[in-house]
């Protein structure tokens, strides 16, 4: 059963909205999406799959996504992002704290998320022109103020693991690769992905820049 559009609804769980709501993320020519960070789904591939249908679509809608800083907390969600804004999306950070999440469609439907409440998330489908108009408002107010994600990248250092602040002072050691990751535990081949990630992380495109750069935030001796 589909949602009836022209009525505001309320779906529990990401399993419903996909099933009564999903055909909003695959047809549409405009996809808005502003949230705190990115743990906004908790069901293991819905979020994938979503992706993956979305980019079949041709022509592919126009997508912009809103963050808070904590989008960026760790190493793997940065490494997210950046993956999300390669495939085309315009990604800005936002330092006013925003809702668990919020998605706008063709600026006609808007997809309100609540809190997790006994494990489950509630989200409100909401049809209802003057509603979605200001949530609409809203959201570009507040896209207007935010920071596009290369921007507020370039004067902060990454979050880094452990592992990668390891690999970062080896490669500062002039190690060769394969002493390095025998030093490590880990492949050749893995040593070499792990380096080319952080590579990415520091927006450097020489293992030499990635030590300067590396210097300049601190994160090295």
């Amino acid at each position: 059963m589909s949602v009836d559009l022209d009525r505001n609804v309320v779906l529990r769980g990401e399993a419903e909205l996909v099933e009564r709501a999903g055909r909003l993320f695959f047809a549409c020519e405009e996809f808005a999406c502003a949230a705190t960070d990115q743990n906004t789904w908790a069901l293991p591939g819905l979020r994938e799959r979503i992706i993956a249908e979305r980019h079949r679509i041709r022509p592919a809608p126009a997508v912009r996504k809103l963050y808070n800083p904590a989008a960026l907390a760790d190493e793997e969600s940065e490494r997210r992002l950046l993956a999300v804004a390669a495939a085309g999306a315009r990604v800005r950070i936002c330092p006013t704290p925003l809702p668990h999440e919020t998605i706008i469609v063709d600026r006609k439907v808007a997809i309100l998320a609540g809190p997790v409440e006994g494990g489950v998330r509630e989200y409100t489908v909401v049809r209802s022109p003057g509603v979605v108009k200001g949530v609409v408002s809203l959201f570009r107010a507040t896209w207007e103020t935010a920071t596009e994600l290369a921007d507020h990248r370039r004067d902060r250092p990454p979050a880094l693991s452990e592992e990668s602040l390891r690999i970062l002072g080896l490669l500062g050691g002039g190690l060769k690769d394969e002493a390095a990751a025998r030093r490590l535990g880990m492949s050749l081949r893995t040593y070499r992905r792990r380096v080319a990630e952080i590579l990415v992380l520091l927006d450097a495109d020489s293992r030499f820049q990635a030590g300067l750069r590396a210097h300049e935030f601190g994160l090295v001796g």
